[in-house]
């Protein structure tokens, strides 16, 4: 590559860097907030939240990854117009179309980045995030194994234990059921042990008594009990194992669903194409929002000043975009042909092939109201 193509290049995957490292946090940062009350309150460890942050991620840098290219394009453009770098590059004798060269490297670099992501690791990662999600749901111990706290695992339930041996074992335990208007029923009992069983998770309670107070007659029945079963699995919330998402299905299942897939993912056959093909289509956005903001911005001259005139063209370009492609996720839905899914980065190449080529006649600067520098 030429040593300003390197130069370019450098300062584009730069800037690249940074918009991503922030726009990953702000996103990561607003879900990690309501993941982190989630799991905590749930009894799980940090290690359990840094795991399942670390799972989200990979789907969190796919979703970012066009804009923060877009954004990186845009700012170099502006910052070497305002500085007149692009002055000095054109009267060199490069052309608009020459300029957008290394433009293209990097989006091809952004695009392969996002097609790992898309095809390899959001797949695995939504998978496996699926998976633990419903091991730590069916953990009924996290949430009921805390001792020296009174603990309401669902309304008009409370739940305290004195002690928690090594072995797992509930010492001094009470529990109030009130879920009933016309009883309350309190257990209380010396030890107890939590049991899964095949009709549900079940908390067994050995040398205690059981207190029922009839709320109409206002008595109070007293029963003692060597071993009490207790059914809690309308305590705690059990997730069953269900069947794979279309997130995390092989792209190349998705390019053909079968009738079985589409009876385990519960997706209609046009739903499944769609998200197949918008795996690939993700990956082009990555290469075509650099080029359509790089492009628009040759369109304002070379100026210090009133330099967002051509940002909000790009800006504009960019949404105009991307309301073509939801439009054609809705014909593809309603059951036009898949190729309707790359009309936006046809669109998106198109425009930038016309962009260049205006920038490129002698003309002047298309946003009126640019001083040249």
């Amino acid at each position: 590559m030429a040593r300003f193509d390197r130069y370019l290049l450098s300062q584009l995957l730069t800037l690249f860097g940074f918009f991503s490292l922030v726009l990953v946090l702000v996103y990561w940062v607003n879900r990690a907030v309501v993941l982190f009350d989630r799991l905590i309150s749930n009894g799980q460890s940090a290690l359990v939240f840094l795991e399942f942050t670390a799972l989200s991620l990979p789907n969190v840098i796919r979703v970012v990854l066009p804009v923060s290219a877009f954004a990186a394009s845009v700012y170099v453009a502006n910052r070497m117009r305002s500085e007149s770098e692009l002055v000095v590059i054109q009267a060199a004798g490069f052309s608009p179309r020459r300029l957008a060269r290394p433009v293209a490297v990097f989006g091809l670099f952004c695009a392969t980045v996002t097609m790992v992501l898309t095809h390899l690791l959001v797949p695995v990662s939504v998978g496996r995030l699926d998976q633990r999600s419903a091991e730590i749901a069916q953990d009924v111990t996290a949430g009921l194994l805390t001792d020296g706290e009174f603990l309401h695992p669902t309304d008009d339930v409370t739940v305290f234990i004195r002690e928690i041996t090594p072995r797992v074992e509930l010492l001094g335990l009470f529990l109030s059921d009130a879920r009933d208007p016309a009883r309350h029923v309190t257990y209380s009992a010396q030890r107890g042990l939590l049991v899964r069983a095949d009709e549900g998770p079940r908390l067994v309670m050995f040398s205690g008594l059981v207190q029922n107070l009839n709320q109409a007659t206002g008595r109070l029945a007293v029963t003692r009990f060597d071993r009490f079963a207790f059914d809690i699995s309308d305590l705690v919330e059990i997730v069953p194992d269900a069947d794979r998402s279309a997130d995390e299905v092989p792209t190349w299942e998705l390019l053909d669903p079968s009738a079985a897939l589409e009876a385990e993912t519960n997706d209609t056959r046009q739903e499944l194409l769609l998200q197949g093909h918008e795996r690939f289509t993700q990956a082009l956005a990555a290469l075509v929002t650099p080029l359509v903001g790089f492009s628009v911005m040759m369109l304002g001259g070379f100026s210090r000043f009133n330099a967002w005139r051509p940002i909000v063209g790009a800006v504009c370009a960019l949404i105009g975009i991307e309301l073509v492609d939801n439009l054609a996720a809705d014909l593809i839905l309603s059951g036009a042909p898949w190729p309707l899914a790359y009309l936006s980065t046809l669109l998106g190449l198109a425009l930038t092939v016309l962009v260049l080529w205006i920038a490129g006649r002698p003309r002047g600067p298309i946003f009126a109201g640019e001083a040249a520098a």
